[in-house]
């Protein structure tokens, strides 16, 4: 029995922050975890990632490019499929492959920035028409063979727009080990990654390579996509890289903090977005998609984080005017 069922917003969060003091203390074990909490704990590594990644690529102005391997991805993950399809033949039930689907993802990833940097060079286009152009491309020849092989092969749309509810343990351990990876990429790459952010001929001189973390950045949000696509897709995942990233340079303009900023408004909006999942369903009998869910309020922090932003400025400012003319006054009197 899911000791969430049943309960509103914040009944929701009260039983969450009851379970996770009994799990620090020893009282519950990583096994007895609810459906409910393997989804926060996914969403959660999701988040901390996207919100590290995130950084280099809102500050690097490549999400257009995330937005596009996002997409193009998607040809990685069926020719994946294929290739267990045929190892597996038609007696045996496909097992979801890890290797073989983050394997796909380099690949992909690989192929659609190398495309992209060719059209640059070689076609002299502008970065967004290569994008363009590269992303529709292979977006569009992994939409023709999911139409072509559509009545053989079983893909559903858990493959494009995740399936939240079929999480398991085993995705936890493997949404925690790519935050490890990416977490150490990011540190070692740390130094590099922020000169390239803001003046690349300065790397250049410097001799950074930046076309190789260019590469190594665009690989890291392979795994990052591979580590989301289960829970929330091959697409929705994107507003994780930008949204919380965007939020947070509202309020600071230095990378560490940046991170940090934006990895706990990701964390906030996940655990408003469960709750309020479970909400939904109990209380009007709602059951929504809590990826789409997440999606939106990661998405809302922006515009929410600008408002408070904005009524901070004014308040601000009228304390501002109201001490000016208090000193006013007492010069007149």
């Amino acid at each position: 029995m899911n000791p969430y069922w049943g309960l509103d917003f914040f009944s929701f969060l009260k039983k969450l922050f009851e379970r996770s003091i009994a799990f620090l203390r020893g009282g519950l074990v990583f096994t007895d975890l609810a459906s409910d909490e393997v989804q926060i704990l996914v969403l959660l590594f999701i988040g901390i990632s996207s919100a590290v990644i995130g950084t280099f690529l809102v500050l690097k102005k490549m999400t257009m490019l995330a937005n596009a391997m996002s997409h193009t991805i998607l040809l990685g993950i069926i020719l994946s499929y294929f290739c267990m399809q045929g190892f597996a033949g038609d007696n045996h039930l496909l097992v979801f492959n890890y290797r073989l689907f983050f394997l796909a993802a380099i690949l992909t990833a690989l192929l659609t920035t190398a495309c992209t940097d060719l059209c640059k060079r070689i076609l002299k286009l502008q970065e967004e028409a290569s994008i363009g152009l590269i992303f529709t491309f292979l977006f569009a020849v992994g939409v023709i063979l999911v139409t072509l092989y559509s009545r053989n092969v079983h893909l559903g749309a858990e493959v494009i727009m995740g399936n939240i509810d079929a999480l398991h343990l085993n995705d936890v351990k493997f949404a925690f080990s790519m935050t490890l990876i990416n977490l150490l990429i990011t540190f070692l790459a740390f130094k590099y990654y922020q000169i390239l952010a803001f003046d690349e001929t300065l790397a250049k001189s410097l001799g950074c390579m930046p076309l190789f973390f260019q590469y190594l950045l665009m690989l890291q949000t392979s795994l990052l996509a591979i580590g989301a696509f289960r829970a929330v897709g091959v697409f929705l995942f994107l507003v994780f890289l930008t949204a919380p990233v965007l939020s947070a340079r509202l309020l600071t303009h230095r990378i560490v903090t940046l991170m940090g900023y934006g990895a706990g408004i990701s964390m906030l909006s996940i655990l408003v977005a469960v709750a309020l999942s479970r909400h939904l369903l109990t209380v009007y009998g709602l059951s929504l998609s809590t990826a789409g869910i997440t999606a939106v309020c990661c998405g809302l922090s922006y515009p929410l984080t600008l408002f408070g932003v904005k009524i901070r400025v004014f308040l601000l400012k009228s304390l501002q005017k109201r001490n000016l003319a208090i000193h006013n006054l007492k010069i007149k009197s």
